[in-house]
């Protein structure tokens, strides 16, 4: 890691060299950063949301023409970068010798402590000049509140989702994604213990 952290890879060297490592790095300005390193770990509430998100559009798109990934696949952000969102969804023909998506429409990013001001800056640039992205979705596990960047010609518009009955209604990947959904099974702390541990989206 430290000889490939001081040379700068194009993403097509990267994903050779990362086929030899054991965890899943992304690319920022052509060095190979880890992910955790970026995460600094995902918590269980933060790993039981992303498992509920890509549950949901698993059962929603099952025979459909888009469909939901992993953090296992890459985007490609720009020339010298690659970013591994928590679920990503497609809608394009199926390639089954890559390691990265061709026509994402949606990234979805579980916010963290240690994530929130990176997704909401840098990260969420680089998605923003993605020319196939319609979505952008920044999640919140510690209480059922999301917010949505949705692109609408060449502007992105912002909707904030809050409360258990929301539903976040995404027609261009032909489904829906209800806050109930993303928090089955999670523990949210109570409402001051929240507002001195994490920073609101």
């Amino acid at each position: 890691m430290a000889d490939a952290g001081r040379r700068t890879m194009t993403p097509e060297e990267f994903f050779d060299w990362q086929s030899g490592q054991d965890e899943l790095c992304e690319l920022v300005d052509g060095h190979p950063v880890p992910r955790h390193r970026v995460m600094t770990g995902a918590s269980m509430q933060h790993d039981r949301a992303t498992v509920n998100i890509i549950v949901s559009f698993g059962n929603q798109l099952r025979g459909k023409p888009c469909r939901p990934m992993t953090a296992d696949i890459a985007i490609r952000t720009s020339i010298k970068g690659l970013r591994r969102p928590d679920v990503m969804v497609e809608c394009a023909t199926l390639v089954t010798d890559t390691y990265e998506v061709r026509e994402p429409k949606l990234v979805v990013e579980a916010a963290s402590p240690s994530t929130t001001s990176i997704d909401q800056t840098r990260k969420m640039e680089e998605y923003k000049r993605h020319p196939t992205l319609a979505y952008i979705l920044l999640v919140e596990p510690l209480k059922p509140q999301a917010l949505l960047f949705a692109r609408e010609r060449d502007a992105w518009e912002i909707e904030t989702f809050e409360g258990l009955e929301a539903v976040i209604a995404l027609p261009a990947i032909g489904a829906a994604l209800a806050l109930a959904d993303i928090s089955d099974r999670l523990s949210f702390p109570r409402r001051r213990d929240l507002a001195a541990e994490e920073p609101p989206l």
